[in-house]
């Protein structure tokens, strides 16, 4: 499988974790994309019509996108204990992934404000309500520390890539100091093996 890659990309992270954790990265082959709104890559517009990462080639010829029609997709291929088959947890699972997922959408777009868009044509009030987004986030997922758990599924492993690209892009935001109990969560969860991994990780 073929796996188009960006290292700071939270959702190409979310998926590599998913791989880690269902023992599948030796399967994946990663191809280096870029991550651009407006150039986009010609590659992987090729297989993605939206030119967005991540995008996953399968061994039998299907292209799969975004990120959590891929990891359901990496789930399924060994049977996985990350998206509950049934019942409350399932739905808490996959609300949890879609908070992650806002907040993580936010985070980007606020970045894409002060990386992307013309410095004579920023909007300072775009970019703080995309993070007041997050910290809206920050105070649901505070409330609702002690339900995540340490054993992954793909609601909190959402969670911690959204919290890793905060520190990432916005360390200045400082969460540990205002969300105490989210922040013992995330110590204790990030420190296995999947979620600690790092892929190539670059600036």
């Amino acid at each position: 499988m073929k796996l188009f890659f960006a290292p700071t990309s939270p959702f190409v992270r979310k998926c590599l974790i998913c791989a880690a954790a269902l023992k599948l990265q030796d399967r994946l082959e990663l191809v280096s994309a870029k991550a651009h709104p407006v150039v986009r890559d010609v590659q992987v517009v090729q297989h993605n019509p939206l030119g967005k990462i991540p995008a996953l080639l399968t061994d039998d010829g299907l292209t799969l996108y975004d990120s959590r029609v891929i990891c359901e997709y990496l789930n399924s291929l060994v049977q996985g204990p990350l998206f509950p088959a049934d019942g409350q947890a399932r739905w808490q699972a996959l609300s949890m992934q879609s908070l992650a997922d806002g907040m993580m959408d936010a985070c980007v777009l606020a970045r894409y404000e002060d990386i992307v868009r013309p410095e004579e044509l920023r909007w300072p009030t775009w970019k703080s309500s995309q993070l007041k987004k997050v910290s809206a986030g920050l105070r649901a997922l505070e409330t609702q520390a002690d339900t995540l758990g340490q054993q992954p599924d793909i609601g909190s492993i959402a969670v911690a890539c959204a919290l890793w690209y905060l520190d990432l892009r916005y360390a200045e935001i400082d969460w540990r100091q205002s969300y105490p109990h989210l922040a013992q969560w995330y110590q204790g969860f990030s420190q296995q093996p999947a979620i600690a991994a790092n892929w190539q990780t670059e600036t």
